[in-house]
């Protein structure tokens, strides 16, 4: 009754070759290894008792072969069938092998057989001696084998010959502990009798993966040629290498015999009569030889299986649950099928489209089940462009940065028109500063396109795995979604670049924040005085103080306790202002005067008069020198020119005078003040103006933009249509699914089948 373990298994194996490729169960077997010419294929030849294996120099089995040998006529007692191979075996049943790529097509000659693995060896693995993974499955069915599952792996070889990879010790090498490190696998490590057992290639590599040796079989070929008064008993007892399954010795046909055509009945009997009549083995005879070796190989084989049933059992439950996950995840057979029924093509495409749009809103929300956890996504990204890098942007925009002096007194010179001007005139700060409001239009529209660049991305990763089973459908809604968004770009550009037109289109020096002109003029003097402090302590701690002492530059009172400085050549001397009369402050000065200085309705003369002059006087009454253009003006000669040929007199610009640099440095201090405040306006309200008119309309469109563009009629077959490669994918995965179902149901047969037997075997301990 135990020999139907071996079958129930090479069932298994089938089931899971003939769909998967592969051994995903790490079913029992026997892999034979050892080094080329240790007599693999003569001992696998001598268990089968036909000549089936390829033969030649150098690596001979390049892929690696999975025998199944099937008694046809199992015995209904062990006694009353002789021995498979003895000599009392007549061939009186068919012989037949098959091959799992040949499905259906029986090989009585073996010849065919042999010929048929070198091809298809060759046909996979190439000509040019080379290995490969794939192997290749053949069943024997006889009545005199017994019930075994094989795996013939190719020999170990040092040197590549030929045409051979120059790696292909290590190919094999790999090969082989991909098998063996199995651990259901059972080891028979095949060496010859005639090397010394430390150079045994076969037993290095089991002790890798076995160290323990508790799966690992020896056999000791080629005992008919060791030297003569030398011979293995202390191997095959297990006193010089011990091995939990022993050693057993075999006799394998000799090249001169497999010439001469000795048949494998013949080489047996040849064998039994060696172990018989040799008198170091004819005491442990009865434990040496093929038929030995074949009968402990299928004994251990059924122990292997019984021990490790369980485990099977286990694993094919973990196969068949991921299958089931990962079937699940391609969606049941059928257009909107769910639970075993078919849903209305309408309901199901509503279901999915209310399922995308959730999802996109959800990602924007946060409030997405599934959020990345390694970078920043969805509305957390848009905040991220808005505060950083949008704020960074504006932030490191100089608000004069392409302003340069030339520029300002260009711009003071023509808003004065031909007269000189007695103060700095408010035109040129207006003329001025609205160029530079401009430059925060680029990052602001740069920002629109940074979050509408973030919705689309949204919008394309909010499907779920439900989805892709329709392609076109997913299409569909990403593309209504990226129409609904360009409809938006548009507008909310537009209201982006009105938000900085209208900082442009009306100048409110009356602005609390604004500077002003006073609090431009404290500005600069405080940053001159501080500036002279410094370069008078300077000057001090270098000891190049005139007579010992810092001498003050002459300074001019103002009421609230600040002093106006002005340069010594000017001709000046220290006076105060006159009592009671406070500064007005005219054009871009009166803007936030009034939180410095209180004007005085009774006073006729602005600050930037007393301060400059009038008509050209300083505050002293004497008249300021005119500048000095000697050198730095070049007069043209204009006699022979044109009124058109005016703008090509070339002028050298001359050198800025004490008032010209106070002036440029006041308005650039005045344009950078009233920037400030537009830039902040600018960085609340384009954010804002995005959510509103981008992303906020967006959400509350998404819904009925998707029904009304997609929920048609017509347009449903075409939508719920799936994807081919999907499609075969979930049948792909619905027969590996059924595969596991029968290898379970194969474990569980072998299992009830040990129930029996326990039950049985008690049974006839009590009967006895």
């Amino acid at each position: 009754m135990l020999d139907d373990l071996i079958p129930l298994v090479n069932k298994l194996q089938d089931i899971v070759f003939n769909t998967i490729g592969s051994d995903t169960i790490d079913l029992p077997q026997i892999v034979v290894v050892g080094s080329q010419s240790s007599g693999k294929s003569s001992v696998l030849e001598n268990i089968v008792g036909r000549d089936f294996l390829p033969r030649g120099s150098g690596i001979v089995t390049r892929r690696p072969l999975i025998l199944q040998l099937i008694n046809t006529c199992p015995p209904t007692a062990s006694d009353d069938i002789p021995p498979p191979h003895s000599a009392a075996a007549v061939h009186e049943e068919p012989e037949w092998a098959e091959f799992l790529h040949l499905p259906g097509r029986r090989y009585n000659d073996f010849a065919e057989v042999r010929r048929e693995i070198e091809t298809e060896t060759s046909r996979i693995a190439g000509l040019n001696k080379g290995i490969n993974r794939l192997p290749i499955n053949l069943k024997i069915y006889s009545p005199h084998v017994l019930n075994l599952t094989l795996v013939d792996l190719p020999g170990l070889t040092k040197i590549p010959i030929g045409d051979q990879p120059t790696d292909i010790e290590k190919q094999v090498r790999n090969l082989i502990v991909e098998y063996i490190a199995k651990p259901n696998s059972i080891i028979l490590a095949v060496t010859p009798a005639n090397i010394d057992l430390v150079n045994s290639e076969g037993l290095k590599l089991a002790r890798q993966v076995d160290p323990s040796g508790k799966r690992t079989i020896g056999v000791l070929t080629k005992l008919d040629l060791m030297d003569q008064g030398t011979n293995a008993l202390e191997i095959l007892s297990g006193r010089v290498y011990p091995l939990k399954l022993g050693f057993i010795g075999v006799v394998n046909r000799s090249q001169h015999d497999i010439q001469a055509n000795k048949s494998l009945p013949d080489a047996l009997r040849s064998e039994e009569d060696f172990f018989r009549h040799h008198p170091a083995y004819r005491n442990i005879a009865h434990r040496c030889g093929t038929q030995y070796l074949a009968k402990s190989l299928n004994q251990i084989l059924m122990a292997h299986i019984r021990e490790r049933l369980p485990d099977i059992k286990a694993r094919l439950n973990t196969l068949m649950g991921q299958t089931q996950q990962e079937l699940a995840a391609y969606g049941d057979h059928g257009v909107g099928a769910v639970a075993g029924t078919t849903q209305p093509k309408g309901l199901r495409i509503l279901q999915l489209m209310t399922r995308f749009s959730n999802n996109f809103i959800a990602s924007i929300d946060g409030t997405l089940s599934e959020i990345s956890t390694k970078e920043l996504c969805g509305g957390a990204r848009i905040y991220y462009i808005f505060n950083s890098v949008f704020g960074n942007a504006l932030d490191i925009i100089d608000p004069t940065t392409n302003l340069t002096v030339h520029d300002i007194r260009t711009a003071i010179r023509n808003s004065t028109g031909p007269r000189p001007s007695l103060f700095v005139p408010e035109l040129a700060f207006d003329l001025l500063v609205r160029p530079q409001i401009r430059l925060l239009e680029p990052p602001s529209q740069r920002c629109v396109e940074l979050v509408y660049e973030e919705l689309m991305k949204i919008c394309h990763s909010c499907g779920d795995s439900e989805l892709t089973r329709y392609p076109r459908l997913q299409g569909k809604l990403i593309e209504v979604i990226s129409e609904l968004l360009r409809e938006r770009l548009g507008p909310t550009s537009n209201y982006v670049e009105s938000l900085i037109s209208i900082q442009r289109a009306y100048i409110n020096t009356n602005h609390p924040k604004f500077l002003g002109g006073a609090g431009a003029v404290s500005k600069m003097i405080d940053g001159k005085a501080e500036k002279k402090r410094k370069d008078q302590t300077t000057k001090v701690k270098a000891g190049v103080a005139t007579n010992g002492t810092a001498t003050p530059e002459p300074e001019h009172p103002i009421p609230g306790g600040r002093t106006l400085s002005y340069p010594r050549d000017t001709g000046a001397v220290n006076q105060d202002l006159p009592n009671g009369a406070v500064p007005s402050l005219n054009g871009p000065m009166a803007g936030s005067a009034t939180s410095t200085l209180h004007t005085s309705p009774n006073a006729r003369d602005s600050f930037l008069n007393h301060f400059f002059g009038n008509d050209g006087t300083s505050v002293t009454g004497k008249a300021l020198p005119e500048p000095n253009f000697t050198g730095s003006f070049r007069r043209p000669d204009v006699s022979n020119l044109s009124l058109d040929d005016s703008a090509s007199i070339i002028y050298d610009e001359p050198a800025l005078t004490e008032r010209e640099q106070m002036e440029t440095e006041l308005i650039r201090n005045l344009i950078t003040s009233y920037f400030n405040i537009v830039r902040e306006i600018i960085q609340d309200q384009v954010p804002k103006a995005v959510m509103h008119l981008l992303v906020n309309f967006t959400k509350e469109s998404v819904s009925n933009r998707l029904v009304s563009e997609l929920y048609k009629e017509d347009l449903f077959d075409d939508l719920l249509h799936e994807d081919e490669s999907l499609a075969q994918e979930r049948k792909k995965c619905e027969h590996i699914l059924q595969v596991y179902k029968d290898a379970s149901a194969a474990a569980n047969g072998v299992y009830e089948f040990e129930v029996t037997y326990f039950s049985y075997s008690l049974g006839a301990l009590s009967d006895n």
